[in-house]
């Protein structure tokens, strides 16, 4: 400006506009310096002292393990000067920006995802009002733009100093799991406490992980439990990783480290689809489709009673190196897992011979059930390896609701409409040969090994049955030569056909492209009502 200029604009107005410019700037360093710290702030949690104890029970911080989880560079937070709302006792003194939970979007292997860490540095990852409004808004935006959520759960439950606030807080994010549920994936790590109704929603999600000897999922502590039934009991005890992935099935995988479940869950993400209606991931394989497995012509022993591992029969199939297995740990009699065939993700479920005879149990159905109907809601070709002898019988299985829970299974593979693949390697007997994928239950693709035995149950029980103990021998031998093989299952066109073991991975990756294009939908209705 021109002295005159600045004089006449002095006269007219009474201001000084040098130093009201030199004012505005100064206000403006003031609140970029402000900013700078409050973000500050938030990157080190509850401080330095926190992070260093978090470190010395071997645990990353919040931000630390999505460093680990995602793509580098990837992560965009979210509200990340957000604080909670509480003055009661004395909280309008202790304030944390982030409140606890460090939330936003980034990429695993270059593929959008929505994740949340909370931050035990900071009131223990306590859930607060804010605290589930920043949790709620990413879930709001994963199913809104069709991409999946990946919860880090290190929490020491509800922030009781904001009573109801904190519970309906609980309540809002469980709400939007089951909202959630069918349309994205949900993953729910669980990397220190996790307590309480807390519990429910990585309960509600498709898969859970936990670390061992650093994470806890339980409804009341050990304090609790001592008070109320005199027992007394670790949290190892009562709810450690240990016990939620071989005894209660609440856990689909342990895992010793931070480092070493997060690897794991970018391994997992790899195999899932970001939506309902989005497309199956592909990865390239050098492994031949087409390729042929002798080795699974000598599988299967003469002797039907002597087991094998049906896991050789899978890795032999499915594309070299591509398993990745859930619940490994429990209901080891049968195998639920995620692999490629053709490059492209698949579900395979198979009875397992190698423990208790691959019989179904409850904890067994309940497994396969839940697999069934994540691969379902997701359209991933469900591919089912039988060798079953039946259900498995006794006053435990009876009174602990067989009936109830195997259905859950014949319910699951009756419901799916993604393309069905079974192959019955030897045994299927009873009701458990309808209840695994047969043909009866819309099944695609129905094969069989030359193996199989197909019958309502074993030559000896079915003998004795029949003839009342007579002649045993002679007619056992003429009940094996008459049902304990394929060909009154192929006559009646209940497989489609016997095939040499060796070509099994050949036939499935012909059949898995003739079904690329399958469309089918159940009868319109509000939704099923599947016996819980």
């Amino acid at each position: 400006f021109s002295p005159e200029a600045l004089t006449a604009f002095e006269t007219w107005t009474h201001v000084d506009p040098i130093e009201d410019c030199l004012c505005v700037k100064f206000i403006a360093l003031e609140e970029k310096e402000r900013l700078d710290e409050l973000k500050k702030q938030a990157l080190l949690g509850g401080g330095e002292k926190r992070i260093m104890k978090q470190h010395k029970k071997n645990k990353l911080t919040a931000r630390e393990r999505l460093d680990v989880l995602l793509d580098d560079g990837s992560f965009r937070e979210y509200d990340q000067l957000k604080m909670h709302r509480c003055t009661d006792f004395g909280m309008g003194n202790e304030q944390h920006p982030g409140d606890g939970v460090v939330t936003g979007a980034g990429r695993i292997h270059g593929r959008p995802v929505f994740v949340f860490s909370q931050d035990f540095t900071v009131f223990g990852g306590s859930l607060s009002e804010t605290h589930a409004e920043k949790i709620c808004k990413i879930m709001d935006k994963a199913m809104q733009l069709g991409i999946p959520i990946i919860g880090l759960n290190d929490s020491g439950g509800a922030r009781i100093h904001e009573g109801v606030a904190s519970l309906a807080g609980y309540a809002e994010v469980f709400e939007r799991n089951v909202l959630a549920s069918g349309a994205v994936p949900q993953i729910s790590l669980i990397m220190g406490p996790c307590a309480g109704g807390a519990v429910y929603s990585p309960a509600m999600t498709d898969f859970t992980f936990m670390v061992r000897g650093s994470s806890y999922l339980f409804i009341t502590g050990p304090d609790v439990v001592k008070t109320v039934t005199r027992e007394v009991v670790t949290q190892e005890e009562l709810g450690g990783a240990k016990i939620h992935s071989t005894m209660s099935g609440v856990c689909h995988r342990s895992f010793q480290n931070d480092i070493e479940i997060l690897m794991a869950t970018r391994r997992l993400y790899e195999y899932l689809p970001l939506s309902f209606n989005s497309p199956l991931p592909k990865k390239n394989t050098n492994d031949p489709v087409d390729r042929l497995s002798p080795a699974l012509n000598h599988i299967v022993p003469e002797n039907s009673n002597v087991p094998y591992d049906m896991k050789t029969v899978i890795s032999q199939v499915v594309d070299e190196g591509s398993i990745f297995e859930i619940m490994p740990e429990f209901a080891k009699n049968i195998i639920t897992c995620f692999a490629r065939m053709g490059g492209r993700t698949v579900g395979v479920v198979a009875n397992q011979p190698k423990e208790l005879a691959g019989v179904l149990d409850i904890d067994a159905s309940v497994k396969a059930a839940r697999f069934v109907q994540f691969l379902d809601c997701y359209d991933i070709p469900i591919i089912t390896f039988v060798d079953v002898p039946g259900f498995l019988p006794g006053t435990d299985q009876e009174h602990g609701g067989i009936i109830r829970h195997g259905s859950k299974l014949l319910f699951a593979y009756s419901e799916a409409t993604t393309p069905k693949l079974t192959v019955i390697t030897r045994k299927a007997y009873g009701g458990a040969y309808d209840v695994m994928s047969s043909k009866h239950l819309r099944g695609d693709v129905n094969y069989a090994w030359p193996s199989a035995e197909i019958a309502v149950m074993g030559a000896k029980g079915a003998v004795e049955i029949i003839f009342r103990g007579k002649d045993i021998e002679k007619n056992t031998e003429e009940y094996i030569h008459k049902f304990a093989n394929p060909l009154v299952a192929a006559h009646r066109g209940f497989i489609e056909d016997v095939i040499e073991p060796e070509t099994t991975r050949a036939r499935l990756n012909e059949d898995l492209d003739l079904l690329r294009t399958k469309k089918l939908q159940n009868p319109p209705k509000k939704h099923s009502n599947i016996p819980l």
